[in-house]
């Protein structure tokens, strides 16, 4: 069965006092559009139609950073979500097969019940509504089921007291046939308290048509909508202890697994160890065996099989550390290389560089890439040795098993196996030391 997602975008989000509209606002690192976009795509959408509004330049911008076949429409005025699905219908032209509506502030519906929703249409369901039992009903809408199936969803403003007792409710997700979706939203109405187009009477208008409708449920924390910065912080920690229960489930050691921060598109081998403190931004990869140890940021880096990376290390994006390669305490590494083996343990800085298999970088090594204007590169070739303190001034090549003195700074190349020393000479002055304490004393003394 070929479905297209449609997926409503257009909310300015007034609770959360921001000027960033409200399905950009972040969680795992990611935009809730983006989460809900994951959850359109595990039923392989032929086509994702994203409605924007209010900062639909920006929303188009961060869906296509994603996904590049997107097609979008414009609400300019919020006038309901039944006008909301309405504005896709040039995107859904041509189209045969389902349309499944979701919501770019509910981040949560999982693949199983997307999955459900379309099990019931195969069994000939005309509409299909996603709710859920939710333990304080509140200002939910209500499903009012019988017999038949169900029968209507009525808006919490507009239920009896019998149907306010009702505690399953509607979570705003739909699927339907997208032709008969269309014909139905277009034939909503506005008269109710509100003045808006509710795509929630769709299913009396699909019954009053002789249609049969039916709800699919799920669990409450699946259809959590993000409305206020309380509800963004409450879905980060959801997502939080969801992905950390997954990866415990798919082997990784999480020795302290509530400090643990895990962005959305975070991929870890098996048998990975990670330690307490630790975070991922967006765009990390950890292969089988590797560890992370205590207190270490990762953003846009691979890290291969078996690497040790921290504690306290700090891996930016361009980062790639081979196989059994160790990154330790103090370091930071961006847009750099680390072939298998390579050891750069302690207060060091690599960026722009490339560093070959088993080269071993001193404590405080820093390469020197950027002049002002440009960023340069530094190459470093396989068991080559730069001793404590060295700067590395980029660009520069040290070639295979080439030396560099402790506490030098290289401006030139250095040849295969060359020893290079970039220092003043050490000069002592036999009792100076003695008599310039002895005079500074004295003149503190007459102060």
């Amino acid at each position: 069965m070929k479905t297209a997602a449609i997926i409503l975008a257009a909310g300015q989000g007034t609770r959360m006092q921001s000027d960033l509209p409200k399905v950009l606002h972040q969680i795992g690192c990611a935009p809730m559009v983006v989460h809900a976009m994951a959850s359109a795509n595990t039923l392989e959408p032929e086509r994702l139609i994203v409605v924007t509004g209010h900062g639909g330049d920006l929303v188009e911008g961060a869906v296509r950073d994603w996904r590049d076949d997107a097609i979008f429409a414009v609400q300019a005025e919020q006038l309901g979500t039944a006008h909301a699905v309405q504005q896709a219908a040039a995107g859904l032209e041509g189209f045969d097969g389902d349309a499944v509506v979701l919501y770019g502030d509910t981040p949560f519906i999982s693949g199983d019940t997307l999955a459900a929703m379309r099990d019931a249409r195969a069994d000939g369901t005309a509409v299909v509504v996603l709710g859920f039992e939710a333990a304080n009903p509140g200002g939910y809408g209500r499903l009012v089921t019988g017999p038949d199936g169900l029968q209507a969803i009525v808006e919490a403003k507009e239920a009896t007291p019998e149907q306010l007792a009702i505690t399953l409710c509607n979570s705003g997700v739909v699927m339907a046939d997208a032709a008969i979706l269309l014909d139905l939203v277009r034939a909503v109405g506005n008269d109710n308290a509100k003045g808006e187009y509710y795509l929630t009477d769709i299913v009396g208008l699909a019954r009053s048509r002789g249609m049969t409708c039916a709800a699919v449920t799920c669990a409450e924390q699946e259809t959590m909508g993000v409305n206020s910065r309380t509800d963004l912080a409450a879905a980060e920690a959801v997502f939080q202890w969801t992905r950390r229960a997954r990866a415990l489930e798919e082997g990784i050691t999480l020795t302290a697994p509530e400090t643990v921060h895990f962005a959305f598109d975070t991929h870890i081998g098996r048998d990975v160890t990670i330690a307490p403190n630790v975070v991922f931004g967006p765009g990390v990869t950890v292969e089988t065996g590797a560890e992370i140890r205590a207190f270490c940021h990762l953003e846009g880096c691979h890290i291969a099989e078996g690497a040790q990376i921290g504690p306290y290390a700090r891996l930016r994006p361009g980062a790639e550390v081979g196989g059994g390669a160790r990154v330790g305490n103090f370091v930071e590494v961006k847009n750099a290389v680390l072939h298998a083996g390579a050891k750069v343990n302690h207060l060091t800085y690599i960026g722009d560089a490339e560093i070959g298999e088993r080269a071993n970088i001193g404590a405080g090594t820093i390469t020197c890439n950027y002049d002002g204007v440009f960023k340069h590169k530094t190459i470093i070739g396989a068991d080559a040795f730069v001793g404590s303190n060295s700067a590395l001034v980029a660009p520069v090549t040290i070639a295979d098993g080439g030396y560099v003195a402790s506490g030098s700074v290289v401006t030139s190349d250095v040849g295969p196996g060359d020893l290079a020393i970039g220092r003043a000479r050490q000069v002592n002055k036999p009792g100076l030391g003695a008599r310039m304490v002895a005079r500074l004393r004295a003149l503190k003394e007459k102060r």
